[in-house]
């Protein structure tokens, strides 16, 4: 009698230790810009909900992404290995659908959730890794997915399909194609690039179901939204509720490398605009279900702001004054929006210059629900700054990113950055080995100011740094990343 009373006593205490588990949600936008967001100076587009998370929680301006493109960058933040150490360093496209995936990649940012009973749900763009390969969602932990695999089929808000777990399901039977790459006059039927299912919507309504489903345990979301990727398919209350007077035309005809838009400067706040209301519906979910204040809400985006002609990416100041785009290793490609949001656990208002990764991502979960982090983890954990105490300082930040010529960029002591361009030799002709430009992010963050031949001391810290923290790669081989 005396050992069931006790059981009866302990039993609602196992509960509610259950139930204290914080659920953890990341969002991550697509291609979204360092400067896109109203809290990090946007004047011009309308984020209000993503706004709110910066408000009543902390803003870092000193965030890297993963990559300066879509798949490397995820595969950093799903195992928290730096890229210049990662299987998967470039965009690579598998036929017939994905992209190259990741071999033997070790404990997951999702599995670690799972391995202390949480549910866990991807839902929206994957690219990484082609459907049943060894980095396809259920391979890194997901119970739940639903959104695109392939990036390339993500290039369309039309598509023909989407992935509901193992599962292809057809959801246009007139699908829009993701480019068009052809010029166009004002009295063009653009209708035409619109269909019957806006994806963006089912991933959203999907994400809020698995929320729903699973508010009595604990959760892991991640919920790599698509927006503002190109092609441009904005819904058109968004579209007309910016100023007609931003895309008076300078001449009669447009001109894309995905899909031209009417009014393509309207169009791309739309696609933020829109993005900022799949944010809003999320935290809204929360309060209604009585869970905001027991989940860590993270949001960010995978790289820097897009260089296509669409996107007017000097009207909107979208990397707010950096050097580079997407594709580059300079800031303007790297540097990252991170909002964290914890009501009672991180403090309103709060501004935090911690640099810090997706690099650092697992080991932040890891400390989050006290368990051991991996020995292939390169992360130093970002827990301790949310929380408001002592905050461990991440040493080096290292990139070795095969795209756009072939590049090495790497960050020490959060103040020097190195970077090495043009390192895949081009024709039959042997190059010699580029040189390391040196910057001080601390007082040139817009990288002006190359001191490499003033301080050949730091460039010699620089290289021997890079070469530590690298390891070579066969599939996206650099010879000369390693001289």
């Amino acid at each position: 009698m005396k050992k069931l009373l006790l059981l009866s006593l302990c039993f609602p205490l196992f509960l509610f230790a259950q139930s204290a588990k914080p659920n953890v949600i990341y969002i991550l936008a697509d291609d979204l810009g360092y400067g896109e967001l109203g809290c990090y100076g946007q004047s011009k587009i309308k984020t209000p909900n993503i706004d709110a998370l910066a408000e009543n929680g902390m803003r870092f301006t000193r965030h890297y992404s993963g990559a300066p493109v879509c798949a490397p960058s995820r595969g950093v933040l799903l195992t928290g290995k730096q890229l210049s150490k990662a299987y998967v360093r470039n965009n690579r496209e598998y036929k017939p659908e994905g992209q190259e995936a990741i071999h033997n990649p070790g404990i997951s940012l999702a599995q670690i959730f799972k391995d202390q009973a949480y549910a866990t749900g991807a839902f929206g763009k994957w690219g990484l890794g082609y459907p049943g390969s060894s980095s396809d969602p259920k391979a890194l932990g997901f119970d739940r997915f639903y959104g695109y695999n392939c990036q390339r089929v993500a290039h369309s808000f039309y598509p023909p399909h989407l992935w509901s777990d193992d599962t292809k399901v057809i959801i246009n039977k007139n699908p829009v194609p993701g480019h068009w790459r052809k010029t166009v006059g004002s009295d063009f039927d653009f209708s035409q690039f619109y269909a019957e299912n806006y994806a963006p919507d089912l991933i959203l309504d999907e994400a809020l179901k698995f929320i729903t489903t699973n508010k009595d345990k604990p959760f892991f979301a991640y919920l790599p939204f698509i927006e503002p990727h190109l092609a441009m398919h904005p819904p058109h209350n968004w579209v007309d509720s910016y100023p007609k007077e931003w895309d008076l035309p300078k001449k009669n005809t447009y001109k894309a490398n995905y899909l031209p838009h009417l009014r393509p400067r309207a169009g791309y706040a739309a696609m933020i605009s829109d993005l900022d209301e799949h944010v809003g519906a999320v935290m809204s979910l929360l309060k209604e279900l009585n869970l905001d204040n027991n989940t860590l809400v993270i949001f960010s985006s995978d790289n820097g702001a897009s260089h296509c002609i669409e996107v007017d990416h000097k009207f909107f100041n979208s990397v707010k004054g950096l050097r580079g785009l997407k594709g580059s290793v300079y800031e303007g490609g790297l540097r990252v929006p991170m909002i964290a949001h914890w009501p009672g656990k991180i403090k309103t208002e709060q501004v935090s210059q911690h640099v810090s990764g997706f690099v650092d991502v697992l080991a932040t979960m890891c400390e989050l629900l006290d368990t051991e982090v991996p020995e292939t983890n390169d992360g130093v954990s970002f827990l301790a700054e949310l929380l408001g105490k002592e905050q461990e300082t991440q040493p080096v930040l290292a990139w070795e990113f095969q795209g756009y010529g072939g590049q090495q960029a790497i960050i020490l002591d959060g103040r020097w950055k190195g970077v090495r361009q043009n390192l895949l030799p081009r024709g039959k002709k042997k190059k010699s080995t580029p040189k390391w430009e040196l910057y001080d992010l601390e007082n040139d963050p817009q990288e002006q100011n190359d001191l490499a031949t003033q301080m050949p001391e730091v460039v010699d810290r620089v290289h021997k740094a890079m070469m530590k923290n690298r390891s070579n790669s066969e599939k996206f081989h650099m010879p000369m990343a390693a001289q």
